[in-house]
């Protein structure tokens, strides 16, 4: 019974995600991690033992135009001994996402993100982040990297619901596809979650993210908000729909301020 139960949802998911790739092909890319662009990598729950979770998702279209898209994510974390004989949390994901119309290759994406986040006292924490993204036709970044950290606390908790905040600065490199030189600039990161546990099989989350450029505080921001839900479907078998919205002020080479994503996938936890 759990097994047929499984290969409905799984079945379900994967209509969905045609029926969002039909409508919004062109656009879509694979859903950012706001948590790791703006503070330390951390959104898996860490352990004593290694975590580790891989999510692929596939979509095609044809008729008119034949469009396919396929993204996939690697996301691993783990808790050891840090400073004082407190937690050291260590994260580390990976996407891909590469996206086809009529065999020509339209969009495609590329993460990395490494940080450790340092439990200090009180639900306080330290951070340093490493990330790295690639997107030379949707973003015009043909290589972006930011080296950050910074301080966080987790405000409140009382088992349901948590909220926490980071706050911190980070040096970014950015390197554009087109004749646009490249830049250097040092930024101020923030970073708010809330996630709410419904019941013992799905949470909801919402993950804001904003930066700064100090050198142009009032011209040149970036914010992006996450909100989804997560359901466990089976022992190792997740469902998660998300949505997305990115507001960028400035950025060379792109047309549009504002972009939104709409993603459903299924995840295997190990």
């Amino acid at each position: 019974m759990n097994k047929i139960i499984t290969q409905s949802l799984v079945t379900v998911a994967m209509l969905s995600t045609l029926a969002v790739a039909d409508e919004e092909v062109a656009n879509e890319v694979v859903l950012s991690d706001v948590e790791a662009q703006y503070s330390a990598k951390s959104s898996v729950e860490a352990t004593d033992e290694l975590k580790q979770t891989i999510n692929l998702g596939f979509s095609n279209t044809s008729g008119n135009t034949d469009t396919s898209n396929l993204n996939g994510k690697y996301t691993m974390a783990f808790t050891t001994v840090g400073y004082a004989e407190e937690k050291l949390k260590v994260g580390f994901d990976a996407t891909a996402f590469v996206n086809k119309n009529d065999d020509v290759k339209s969009n495609e994406e590329y993460t990395a993100n490494l940080g450790l986040e340092q439990y200090i006292t009180n639900g306080r924490l330290g951070y340093t982040a490493l990330n790295w993204l690639r997107n030379p036709d949707f973003k015009n970044v043909d290589n972006k990297i930011s080296v950050g950290a910074g301080l966080g606390k987790e405000i409140y908790n009382d088992g349901q619901h948590t909220l926490k905040l980071k706050v911190g600065m980070a040096y970014n490199i950015e390197q554009y596809a087109d004749a646009t030189p490249e830049a250097k600039y040092t930024s101020v990161n923030e970073y708010i979650e809330y996630t709410n546990i419904l019941n013992e099989t799905s949470t909801l989350f919402l993950k804001v993210g904003a930066m700064q450029n100090i050198e142009d505080f009032e011209n040149d921001y970036e914010i992006l908000g996450v909100a989804g839900l997560n359901f466990s479907v089976a022992e190792n078998i997740s469902l998660t729909i998300e949505e997305e919205i990115r507001y960028d002020k400035i950025h060379p080479g792109t047309k549009e301020s504002k972009d939104t994503k709409t993603i459903v996938r299924v995840g295997y936890n190990f």
